[in-house]
């Protein structure tokens, strides 16, 4: 049985992990990853690279961001410092859920993280100054097959919660749907 508890949310195979939390007088202590939880959940779980975004000023937006063909992956994100609107957008053609956003928030103090399955643009708004994310990925970065959407893309019609302060002009060049 795995230690991490899994809540389905409305992009069909983006889950929400609880992550055990033990706590003492010295402080707590919690699972970040285990890849023998992984696979009992059903998840892929080889882990072939790990990220840490830094994101200094609430209101900046980082995404919609994905890999394509071969470099596709999975992900795993964790909120270490400060809170995210953190944001799941379904680019699998044919599917059901196809251009469909959902979206959680995500701190440091809640013991949350989200599983993220390839065919999943991810992003996400800083809810407050310098924030941080880690990011399991199952693929390398592969520069080529990088790609993205405009978060900012009326079709998508993100509900950002605060005034957008800062996006990179990359990610405001993507493709529009």
């Amino acid at each position: 049985m795995s230690r991490f508890k899994s809540k389905d949310t409305l992009i069909d195979g983006v889950k929400i992990l609880d992550r055990n939390l033990f706590v003492d007088d010295r402080g707590s202590f919690s699972r970040l990853f285990c890849q023998q939880d992984m696979t009992l959940l059903q998840f892929e779980a080889s882990i072939n690279q790990v990220n840490i975004s830094k994101t200094k000023e609430k209101g900046t937006i980082r995404g919609m961001h994905f890999q394509r063909g071969v470099a596709a992956e999975d992900k795993y994100i964790v909120c270490l410092k400060g809170s995210v609107f953190d944001v799941c957008v379904d680019i699998r053609p044919g599917s059901a859920g196809y251009l469909k956003w959902d979206s959680i928030v995500l701190t440091a103090t809640e013991n949350k993280m989200i599983y993220i399955p390839k065919g999943i643009a991810h992003g996400f708004q800083a809810l407050e100054d310098d924030c941080w994310l880690l990011y399991f990925h199952t693929n390398a970065y592969v520069p080529s097959m990088e790609a993205g959407l405009n978060p900012l893309d009326k079709k998508l019609d993100i509900n950002w919660p605060l005034p957008v302060d800062l996006v990179s002009q990359k990610d405001l060049k993507r493709e529009m749907l």
